[in-house]
C-alpha cells in the first residue's frame, strides 16, 4: 500500500512540475528580456527535476511486483510528462539563445495554452489516485490542444506576412512557435495515456 502511494505521489509531483515549468515560460515571454537568464536557468532546473522524477518512476515500476496499473502505461505516462518539460525547456532556450528582439503576442498566447493544458493534466493526474473519473479534464485538455493547433498555424502564417525582410527572424520564430506547440502536443499525449489507463480500469 505504501508503495502504491509512492507511485501516485511521484506522478503528482511530475505533473505539478510540468505546471511550474509552463508557468515559467509564460513569465519568460511576459518579462523578456528582463531576468531572462534567471528564468531560463529556473526552467532548466525544472527540466532536470522532470528527468529525475521520470527515472524514479521507471525504476520503482521495475522494482515493484504489483504496480497500481499496467507497467507499460506507467512508463509511458512518466515519459509523456517529462516530454512537456523537455519541449518547454527547448523553447525557452531558443527564445534566450536566439536573442529575439521582441516577443510576439501569439507566442504569449501559446504559452497561456500550455499553462492551461498542463493545469488540466495535473488535475487529471491527481484523480488517478483512487481512479476517479477525469474525463472532463481530458476533454477540456483536448479542446485546448485544438486551440493550440489553430494558434500555431496562425502564428506561422503571420510570420510570413508580418515580419518584414528578415528571413532569420522568420526562421527563429517559426522554430520557437513549433517548439511551443510540441509542448501542447505532449500534454495531449499524456492525456491519451491517462485515457488508456481509465479504460483498462473500468
Amino acid at each position: 500500500m505504501a508503495r502504491r502511494r509512492e507511485f501516485f505521489d511521484l506522478y503528482d509531483r511530475a505533473a505539478r512540475n510540468a505546471v511550474a515549468i509552463a508557468n515559467l515560460v509564460g513569465e519568460l515571454l511576459d518579462r523578456y528580456p528582463d531576468e531572462s537568464g534567471r528564468i531560463a536557468r529556473e526552467v532548466k532546473e525544472l527540466e532536470h527535476e522532470g528527468d529525475r522524477l521520470t527515472r524514479e518512476i521507471v525504476d520503482l515500476a521495475h522494482r515493484t511486483f504489483r504496480t497500481p496499473f499496467d507497467r507499460e502505461d506507467m512508463v509511458r505516462l512518466a515519459s509523456a510528462l517529462d516530454d512537456i518539460c523537455d519541449h518547454v525547456d527547448e523553447a525557452a532556450g531558443k527564445i534566450v539563445g536566439y536573442g529575439v528582439r521582441e516577443i510576439r503576442g501569439t507566442a504569449k498566447e501559446q504559452a497561456r495554452i500550455i499553462e492551461l493544458a498542463a493545469t488540466k493534466l495535473a488535475e487529471a493526474v491527481a484523480k488517478l489516485r483512487g481512479f476517479k473519473d477525469f474525463r472532463r479534464q481530458l476533454a477540456e485538455l483536448r479542446d485546448l490542444e485544438d486551440a493550440g493547433d489553430d494558434l500555431a498555424r496562425q502564428a506561422i502564417f503571420e510570420l510570413f506576412t508580418s515580419i518584414g525582410g528578415d528571413p532569420l527572424a522568420v526562421i527563429r520564430w517559426k522554430d520557437i512557435h513549433e517548439q511551443l506547440e510540441e509542448a501542447v502536443d505532449a500534454c495531449e499525449n499524456a492525456a491519451d495515456v491517462l485515457e488508456t489507463i481509465l479504460v483498462k480500469k473500468r
